[in-house]
């Protein structure tokens, strides 16, 4: 598959809007609606009361010897086979959906590295690396296509247009939908003006490929732009989510009472918990999390009696985290 070179903009100009047919390929693997890939994920919720998300990434990443300060994306094309490796692991403990490499893989945050012109490149091989891995697996786990918050505030607060935001998760939605994931999974998300706009990104390519939504409560109970848990999972529900929750934050205690807040105002909604492993603390310039597999085997149970029926880990996590959650709720 030949890949277009595409001419990005810096946040100062008018951006390109994106082209769905700039992405050869994008049709026939999942069409406009989405077609077989909501249809996996339809029938994975419909025969899961819990499904097992995957953990970190980037926890594993620099386990395996990335910088601090360098892009974790640009493995994908570096050190595929660390990427894969990774991948693997999760697949083994048990994860049922799996997050692409590519949180910071928009064409803003690539531009700090000089990598804006990669967009396609990072995000397609990302894919195509977890779909190779997940099919190799017997092939029932989903493929999700991580999408993290753009790196800038949005305007009026901040300097980054509307637009323009939603030309950036768009451009990154149709590169992870060409490599052929099964749905897209916005996470850490602080500001509701933001998901929004990569929301209507994702569904400028696809109107129908299902979507996950987690935003990241850690300020006395809300995202650190104000957003409580209820004024998330309203939100997110009118706009068409899939299923919602939290992820990131200050521990899984916490994540347990957003969790069941959200299911207070919302009964019917699939709700997401993918808790950090613990508060970190600063060790000879690293973050070490110190809660164990089994404390957040435990967290998971509190976070399905909540209501929270996708269950994963976020930083500090481990495929032994993930397969310690696996082996207690399956239990």
């Amino acid at each position: 598959m030949t890949r277009p070179r595409r001419v990005l903009h810096s946040p100062s100009t008018e951006p390109e809007p994106v082209d769905p047919s700039a992405f050869p390929g994008l049709e026939e693997r999942r069409g406009a609606d989405g077609g077989a890939a909501s249809e996996r994920w339809r029938n994975l919720v419909a025969s899961n009361s819990t499904i097992i998300a995957d953990g970190a990434m980037g926890t594993m990443l620099f386990a395996n010897g990335l910088m601090f300060g360098d892009p974790p994306e640009v493995w994908n094309l570096s050190k595929p086979d660390v990427v894969r490796r990774i991948h693997r692991g999760y697949l083994d403990a048990g994860s049922q959906i799996l997050m692409t490499n590519t949180f910071g893989g928009n064409r803003m945050r690539l531009s700090l590295h000089g990598l804006q012109d990669r967009v396609a490149e990072i995000n397609q091989t990302a894919a195509i690396l977890l779909g190779n891995e997940a099919d190799a697996a017997g092939g029932d786990a989903l493929v999700a296509g991580d999408i993290g918050p753009s790196g800038a505030i949005l305007a009026p607060t901040g300097t980054l247009d509307y637009d323009e935001a939603v030309d950036i998760f768009a451009e990154q939605a149709a590169a992870l939908i060409a490599g052929g994931v099964d749905l897209i999974w916005i996470e850490t998300m602080s500001d509701l003006r933001e998901i929004k706009a990569a929301i209507e990104g994702v569904r400028r390519i696809s109107p129908g490929i299902a979507l996950i939504t987690t935003m990241t409560f850690d300020t006395r109970g809300h995202t650190m732009m104000g957003v409580s848990p209820e004024q998330a999972v309203t939100s997110l529900s009118a706009w068409g989510a899939d299923a919602i929750g939290g992820n990131c934050g200050n521990g899984p205690d916490e994540l347990v009472t957003v969790i069941e807040r959200m299911r207070a105002v919302n009964r019917d909604a699939i709700l997401v918990a993918k808790s950090n492993a613990g508060m970190p603390e600063l060790v000879d310039m690293q973050a070490v999390y110190r809660s164990d597999p089994d404390t957040m085997a435990a967290a998971a149970l509190l976070m399905r009696g909540a209501g929270a029926s996708v269950i994963g880990g976020c930083c500090g996590s481990t495929p032994e985290h993930v397969q310690a959650i696996a082996s207690r709720v399956a239990g």
